[in-house]
Order: structure tokens, then C-alpha cells, then sequence
């Protein structure tokens, strides 16, 4: 029979294997390529995001970081895809404030439950346009005018559930005005109609609406956040005339629920540095994104607090998808 003193010593290491184990684990990782999906277009402000955090992780953990875009249904192929891989870091996916929307505007994934937040890259402005010829030179003037004449106006979206749509309708609920909503495919047309005089508001996001803004094609009216854009200083934010008032995008990165937190914890410190670099924080905020850096667990609350706020606004609204 054994001392109870050695028994007790194997014990103690039978119980440390566990631990030794998972650090082993994530000093081993990653040990081959890396995929980090994007659920749109090449080119987009998301996409750039995650090359650059794609190069810099390269570079810091010594393994290729590929960028690989399933655009498509919203974001929710490369949604869906994600959630089905092996939680083991090797597939992460470019987050957004879409995929909180599509949790309850297409009920097809769990976003809180599917994926496990890792890190925050930027927020994400939108802003509130209008034909440069309208008479609107403020928001209290819009809603004016769309009181005066409910449903004359015509609003503008990049298409059925955009972060623009549920903007807009978070306004027209907020400000008591109704407006026609007219979905497009894509930004591009929206503010092709808009700059023509074919409808009269949008709500877009400010990279693809800065440059006509600055050029005087449309106007800006106010900013949807809580803060003003550093881009458009001198435009306010719908929330200095409507109270309450708060919108705008975000972007980050995830992995398959149930990936380990030594890996989360790993991909967080490396994002976390990169935001730090001068360099990359000066892109992205070229880019309309502002910094927006969080611990894995303050992501998740900030999930979990957005995708209330939109599924309010999308069954108020009776938002459906396309």
C-alpha cells in the first residue's frame, strides 16, 4: 500500500496534467496555415481590416494567415461555415455588427452561441445623407419635413436588413416619421439614385459616402454613433437632436464555440498589439474605423447588448428577409 504522502504527491500531478496539457496546446498553436474567413467582397473597409490583421499575425506567430471571402446571404455562408468547423483556431471569421442583425432578422444561426468572440477591430460610423438640392440642412429639419408629409420621402438602403436598413428604421421608430424604405443591392446604386434625386435620404456607411460627402454631391446630416467622426468633425450625431439615439457598426473576430481560451486569449493580445501599431491604427482609421480594442469577454457583452437593440428595431419595424 502507498504512503498517503505519495499518494497525495500523484494526485497533485494527475491534476496539473489537464493544465499542462492545454498550455502545451497553445504554445504549439498555431503550428500550419491559418483560414480567417470574410463574409464579403474583396475591397470592402471589413476586408482591408482583416488583411492587415492577417499580415501582422503572419508576422508575429511565424504561420501563413490567408484571407478567404465566402461572400453571400448577408454574411451568413461564411457565417454558417465557421460555425461548423473544428474549434481548434485554424478557421476564424471577420465579425460585424451584420451578424448580430441576421440573428434575428434570419433566425438560421445563433451568432452569441456559434461563435466565440476573440477581438474587436474598429468602430464602424454611418451617417445620415441627403440629395445635396433637398431643403433638409439638419436632422430636426428632416423630421419636420417627413412629419409635414408622411411617407412623401423616399429612404435609401444598401438593401433588405443592411446595417443602413436597420438605421434608418431605428430613426423613422425613434423620431416618430415614416419614410419609404427603397432597398438596393449594394451601396453603389443606393448612392448613385440619391446623388440623382431619385430618393431623397440614406443611411450609409461613411467610408463608401465620405468621398461624395467631401465632394459635395450629397450631404451629411449627422453621424449615427454616440461620438462624433473625427473624418466629419463639424457633422453631429442623431443622438444631439433625437435623445437616445444609438447606431453604428463595429468589426472583429471570432472562431467556432468551444475554441480554446488559451488560443482566444493568444489571438486577442496579438490584435490588441496590432491596434497599438501606429501604423495600423492609422489605416484603419483611413478607412472610416476608428479603434475599438476589447477583452474576449467585453466583446461578448457587447454582442450579446446589440443584438437586442437591433432584434427590437427589426420587429418593430416588421423587417423581413428578402
Amino acid at each position: 500500500m502507498l504512503p498517503r504522502r505519495l499518494l497525495l504527491r500523484l494526485a497533485a500531478g494527475a491534476a496539473a496534467l489537464p493544465a499542462v496539457s492545454r498550455s502545451a496546446n497553445a504554445q504549439a498553436y498555431p503550428s500550419r496555415t491559418v483560414r480567417i474567413v470574410v463574409g464579403f467582397p474583396p475591397g470592402q473597409a471589413i476586408d482591408i481590416s482583416a488583411r492587415l490583421m492577417a499580415d501582422w499575425l503572419q508576422r508575429r506567430l511565424g504561420q501563413a494567415f490567408i484571407v478567404e471571402n465566402r461572400p453571400g446571404a448577408a454574411a451568413n455562408v461564411a457565417t454558417e461555415m465557421v460555425a461548423r468547423s473544428p474549434a481548434d483556431g485554424y478557421t476564424l471569421l471577420v465579425i460585424s455588427s451584420n451578424n448580430v442583425i441576421n440573428t434575428t432578422l434570419y433566425g438560421t444561426v445563433d451568432f452569441a452561441r456559434e461563435i466565440a468572440p476573440i477581438a474587436t477591430f474598429g468602430r464602424g460610423y454611418q451617417v445620415l445623407n441627403v440629395n445635396k438640392s433637398s431643403p433638409v440642412k439638419t436632422v430636426p429639419d428632416l423630421i419636420a419635413l417627413a412629419k409635414s408629409d408622411p411617407g412623401k420621402l423616399s429612404m435609401a438602403s444598401p438593401g433588405i436588413g443592411s446595417a443602413g436598413h436597420v438605421a434608418g428604421e431605428m430613426f423613422k421608430m425613434m423620431a416618430g416619421v415614416n419614410m419609404v424604405h427603397v432597398p438596393y443591392r449594394g451601396s453603389v446604386p443606393a448612392l448613385t439614385d440619391l446623388m440623382s434625386g431619385q430618393v431623397q435620404v440614406m443611411f450609409d456607411n461613411l467610408p463608401s459616402s465620405i468621398e461624395h460627402i467631401r465632394a459635395g454631391m450629397i450631404r451629411a446630416l449627422a453621424v449615427t454613433p454616440g461620438t462624433r467622426s473625427q473624418a466629419l468633425p463639424d457633422v453631429p450625431t442623431i443622438g444631439e437632436s433625437v435623445p437616445g439615439y444609438l447606431g453604428g457598426g463595429w468589426s472583429g473576430i471570432g472562431a467556432p464555440a468551444h475554441t480554446s481560451a488559451e488560443i482566444i486569449d493568444l489571438l486577442n493580445r496579438e490584435i490588441n498589439a496590432a491596434l497599438a501599431d501606429p501604423k495600423i491604427k492609422g489605416r484603419l482609421e483611413n478607412l472610416g474605423s476608428p479603434i475599438l480594442m476589447m477583452s474576449p469577454a467585453e466583446f461578448r457583452k457587447l454582442i450579446a447588448e446589440e443584438t437586442e437593440r437591433w432584434a427590437k428595431v427589426i420587429k418593430f419595424a416588421k423587417i423581413k428577409p428578402e
